[in-house]
C-alpha cells in the first residue's frame, strides 16, 4: 500500500462487491452444508467474497496513502489472515504478541506491514521487536503503553545498538487515552477514561518528550489511539480523533518524525438488517478536524486497524441439532455454543441463527433480516454450563441432524475458542470465490 514503502501493490480487482452488508446467506447456504457433510460439524466456515466486500469498503472510505491493518486478534487463523491480506487488498496486520505475530508470518505478510501493539506485551514481545529491527527487518512501528514499558523497550533497544554504528531505531507510537464516552456496550468501551488501556495526555506528553533525548535508539513517530468495539455512532470517535490531533500537533512542533495518527477501528457490524454507521460516516469527520490543525501540524501519516469490520460478516458457524424439546415453547440445543462463540455469554452478543435443513430437508428460503419473530425458538449450546445459551430465534421445524449456520461469526469467535468440557477445536473452512472449499485448519484433539 503506497505510505508503507513504496512496495505495497494497490487497488483490489474490478467486479468485486463495495460493501459487506448485503445478505450472502442465498450464495452460501449450499456451500454451508457441504462444509458440514465433509468436514462435520462444527465447522467455521469464511467467506472470501465477504472479505473482499469488506476490504473494498474500507479502502473505499479511507483510501491511499491511509495505513490499513487488519486486527489479527479478530481472527487469528493464518489462512485467514492471508485471505484478508492478499496483495491485491491492500491491508497489513496489527499485532498484539509474538503468537499473533508469528500467525501473520506463517500467513505471509512481511515484517514492513506489521505493527505490535497490546496491553499485554511481556519482554519476550519487547525483545523480538527490537531483534527484528537489529536483523534490519524492522516491524513498521511498536505502539508503547506506558513509562513501564518504555523503560523496559528503550533499555533492549539501547543494548542492541539500534541507533547507532548503522543501525536505524525503532519506530514508536504513543497510546492514548481519549478519555471518551464510547457508544458501545460497557466491555467493549476501551476508550473510556477509567480503562486500563493507554497514557493520559499529560503521562504521554511526558514520555515522547523523554525518549526524544534518551540515546536515540527509539524514535518517537506519533500517537496511536482506540475508542471502543462495535461503535453504534461517530460521536466519541470524533472527540478521540480531535484529541489525538490536538496533541499530536502540539508535539509535533518539537519533533518533525512525530507524524503519524492510528486512529484504532470500532466500526461496528451489528446484525444484519440493523442500523450502525459505515467506515465512510466515519471518515466524513476527518476533513473538518484536520481544519482546525494548521497544516505544518498535520500528521503526514495516517493509519487505521479494525479486525471485526473486515471478517465478522464474512464468517459463519454451522452446528447440528442435538435436542428439540419443549419447555413452554420449543427449545433447541446444538452441537455447537460458547466454546466456538463466547460472545453471547460474556457480554450478550446477539447473532442471529437460521436453518439450513429442516426435517433432513434443505431450507433454501428465510425471513427477511431483521423480520419479527413470529416462531421463535429458544437455542442453547451443547455445554455444561447455564450461560452456553445464543438467543431466540425463528426457525422453522427442526430434529436431530437437522443443521443450523450462526452468522457474523468470523471475528473473535475461532480466536477466542476454548477446549472446555474436552471439546476439540474446530475446522476453519475458506469458501473460494469460485465456489470451492479449502481446509484452513483442521479439527483440533480435545482439551
Amino acid at each position: 500500500m503506497a505510505g508503507l514503502d513504496g512496495s505495497r501493490p494497490g487497488r483490489a480487482r474490478r467486479g468485486r462487491p463495495r460493501r459487506d452488508d448485503e445478505d450472502r446467506l442465498p450464495a452460501v447456504a449450499s456451500a454451508l452444508r457441504r462444509a458440514a457433510s465433509r468436514f462435520e460439524t462444527p465447522v467455521y466456515l469464511v467467506d472470501d467474497a465477504g472479505l473482499a466486500a469488506a476490504a473494498a469498503e474500507l479502502r473505499d472510505a479511507f483510501p491511499d496513502p491511509w495505513i490499513r491493518q487488519y486486527s489479527v486478534k479478530a481472527n487469528d487463523v493464518p489462512g485467514v489472515i492471508g485471505a484478508i491480506t492478499a496483495p491485491a487488498r491492500s491491508v497489513g496486520a496489527n499485532v498484539v504478541s509474538r503468537g499473533e505475530w508469528a500467525a501473520a508470518r506463517a500467513a505471509g505478510v512481511p515484517n514492513r506491514w506489521i505493527t505490535l501493539e497490546g496491553i499485554g506485551k511481556a519482554d519476550a514481545d519487547l525483545r523480538a521487536a527490537v531483534q527484528s529491527a537489529a536483523d534490519g527487518d524492522p516491524i513498521l512501528w511498536l505502539a508503547i503503553e506506558s513509562a513501564d514499558e518504555a523503560e523496559v523497550l528503550s533499555s533492549l533497544a539501547l543494548e542492541a545498538g539500534l541507533g547507532r554504528d548503522g543501525r536505524p531505531p525503532l519506530d514508536v507510537l504513543f497510546r492514548l487515552n481519549p478519555d471518551v464516552n464510547p457508544e458501545t456496550q460497557a466491555g467493549l468501551a476501551v476508550g473510556e477514561g477509567g480503562s486500563k488501556f493507554g497514557m493520559t495526555e499529560t503521562e504521554l506528553s511526558a514520555l515522547v518528550e523523554g525518549l526524544a533525548t534518551a540515546g536515540g535508539a527509539l524514535r518517537p513517530r506519533g500517537i496511536h489511539l482506540h475508542v471502543g468495539s462495535q461503535l453504534g455512532a461517530v460521536d466519541a470517535w470524533r472527540d478521540a480523533v480531535r484529541r489525538g490531533l490536538a496533541l499530536l500537533a502540539l508535539l509535533r512542533g518539537g519533533l518533525a518524525n512525530f507524524d503519524t495518527l492510528d486512529v484504532g477501528g470500532g466500526f461496528a457490524v451489528p446484525p444484519l438488517g440493523e442500523p450502525g454507521p459505515r467506515p465512510e460516516r466515519f471518515a466524513r469527520e476527518l476533513p473538518a478536524l484536520l481544519d482546525a490543525i494548521p497544516a505544518d501540524r498535520r500528521p503526514a501519516r495516517f493509519a487505521i486497524e479494525p479486525g471485526r469490520f473486515l471478517v465478522a460478516r464474512a464468517g459463519w458457524l454451522v452446528g447440528r441439532v442435538l435436542h428439540v424439546r419443549d419447555r413452554g415453547g420449543r427449545q433447541v440445543v446444538l452441537d455447537t455454543g460458547m466454546t466456538e462463540l463466547i460472545r453471547p455469554a460474556l457480554y450478550g452478543a446477539r447473532h442471529p441463527i437460521v436453518a439450513l435443513t429442516s426435517l433432513g430437508r434443505p431450507v433454501d428460503e428465510w425471513a427477511p433480516p431483521g423480520a419479527d419473530p413470529a416462531d421463535a425458538v429458544d437455542v442453547h449450546g451443547p455445554i455444561c454450563e447455564s450461560t452456553d445459551a445464543l438467543g431466540r430465534h425463528p426457525l422453522p421445524a427442526l430434529r436431530r441432524g437437522d443443521l443450523v449456520a450462526i452468522r457474523d461469526a468470523g471475528a473473535y469467535a475461532a480466536s477466542l475458542s476454548s477446549g472446555y468440557n474436552g471439546r476439540p477445536r474446530p475446522p476453519q473452512v475458506l469458501l473460494r470465490e469460485d465456489g470451492s472449499l479449502a481446509l484452513l485448519r483442521r479439527r483440533g484433539r480435545p482439551g
